[in-house]
């Protein structure tokens, strides 16, 4: 009986196979099957008997049923498959697991899932990169109006809001690079990080184990990987999350109602918005993402607190890495989905755009005229006290601003109404925003290219 939301509703199947029972027990045959590949380079085990381990180190022959019949018996995840190797090993079953403590299979195990993980959000946020630099070069020109403290602040280009998206998920992709040798660090000095089990070739030994696996060396650990590395996985994730929320957010406000200058792809023929409003077209993906973020973000505290282990270890983070790691990257990978999905079939309204900014009846075009004002000759502060005198007049009478404007003799004394009519268009307050947009697009799509 499903249970879990990720059973049946959340998460695409390709993440999810690398955090499944049957992803977990694949990676854990391929460790154990190079440990005993590292023992017959280093002549302790055959390699007939190494080649009969390859053999059945696979998950069709050594299956998780039969691990998991074992387990219930030996309450020992590792030493039930252990087991179920040698059973089907022959004269080479005294080799399995030779020199190894659990950890060192989990641990190195799991580095694998976080290896594969990372491929995969990789090419996600190369993927979701790509759609916001087409959609910021399509609309680097696209006026509309900037918002400070959810008021109408000044003109901005709808690119160059997109701009900054992208140089911020830019940002996630050099994170991910810098941290992913951290992250997919495996171990295998055994059962207190000596290295006593495996002789005096242990180093040797591990650092052919986990190249032979494509993981990191470690310089020294206990009997488990520092969790400093999940935690800066899973930060990072977290901080994935929250940039998706933030767009999202905002793409869902910008549809509301009284402001409509976007809106999520809706398919009048068969969608339904509710169930008895039969008007409403609601941002539901964007609700959905931004909700799982929240989950998402939610699994940085449990992963800071799976790093307090007693002494060289103990089991209190085990059952909870099977939730923060697992959750984490599955759900990242939908929003991920879900949001270069929202974004590359986002409706854009630039006639809304611009009625919008003509509802302000001016005001946003305020700072151009006091910088005018200045360039003009009049100090800054009594070039502001004009234009706020002016603009309060303006929203007590509901005029225009500029027709207050060409009443003030302040204002009139300096600028003809050609020249207010210049200096009211939104088209010349938008400063370096085509520049702004040309160079992050650039930027990014240069570093895209180089993944």
């Amino acid at each position: 009986m499903p249970v879990s939301p990720l059973d049946y509703r959340y998460g695409r199947d390709v993440a999810k196979e690398i955090w499944s029972r049957e992803g977990r027990h694949a990676r854990s045959l391929e460790v154990e099957r190079a440990l005993i590949w590292a023992h017959s380079k280093m002549g302790r085990v055959s390699p007939e008997h190494y080649d009969m381990i390859a053999d059945i180190s696979d998950p069709g022959i050594v299956t998780a049923d039969r691990v998991d019949e074992i387990e219930a018996e030996t309450r020992h995840d590792i030493m039930a498959l252990t087991k179920a190797m040698a059973e089907v090993a022959g004269e080479a079953g005294w080799c399995v697991h030779l020199g190894a403590t659990s950890n060192d299979i989990v641990d190195s195990a799991v580095a694998l899932q976080i290896k594969h993980s990372i491929d995969l959000q990789k090419k996600m946020v190369g993927l979701l990169i790509t759609t916001m630099c087409d959609m910021a070069e399509r609309e680097r020109d696209t006026i509309m109006l900037g918002r400070t403290h959810g008021q109408a602040a000044v003109p901005i280009t709808f690119g160059l809001k997109v701009a900054v998206w992208v140089d911020e998920f830019r940002r996630h992709m050099e994170r991910l690079g810098e941290l992913a040798p951290r992250a997919t660090t495996g171990k295998f000095l055994g059962a207190v990080g000596t290295g006593a089990a495996q002789g005096e070739g242990a180093i040797e030994l591990q650092s052919l184990i986990l190249t032979e696996l494509g993981l990191g060396i470690p310089v020294a650990t206990t009997q488990v990987v520092g969790r400093d590395r999940y935690i800066e996985w899973v930060g990072w994730m977290s901080n994935v999350a929250t940039s998706i929320e933030k767009i999202l957010q905002e793409v869902r406000n910008l549809q509301r109602s009284e402001i409509g200058e976007v809106a999520e792809s809706f398919d009048i023929k068969k969608q339904v918005g509710s169930s008895t409003m039969a008007h409403k077209k609601n941002p539901i993906t964007a609700e959905n993402a931004c909700g799982l973020a929240r989950i998402v973000r939610s699994m940085i505290i449990p992963s800071y607190e799976n790093a307090l282990l007693w002494h060289e270890r103990d089991l209190a983070n085990s059952s909870a890495e099977r939730f923060t790691l697992s959750h984490s990257m599955i759900l990242l990978d939908d929003i991920l989905d879900k949001c270069n999905g929202v974004l590359s079939r986002l409706a854009v309204n630039r006639e809304r755009m611009m009625e919008n900014i003509e509802r302000q009846n001016g005001l946003v075009m305020a700072e151009r005229l006091m910088l005018a004002l200045v360039d003009s000759g009049m100090p800054r502060d009594e070039a502001h006290e004009v234009l706020r005198e002016a603009s309060m007049e303006a929203m007590d009478r509901g005029m225009h601003l500029k027709v207050v404007c060409s009443e003030s003799n302040s204002i009139s004394s300096i600028f003809d109404d050609g020249q207010l009519d210049v200096l009211f268009e939104p088209s010349g307050h938008l400063g370096v925003s085509g520049e702004l947009v040309d160079n992050a697009v650039s930027i990014a799509r240069e570093m895209t290219q180089q993944e």
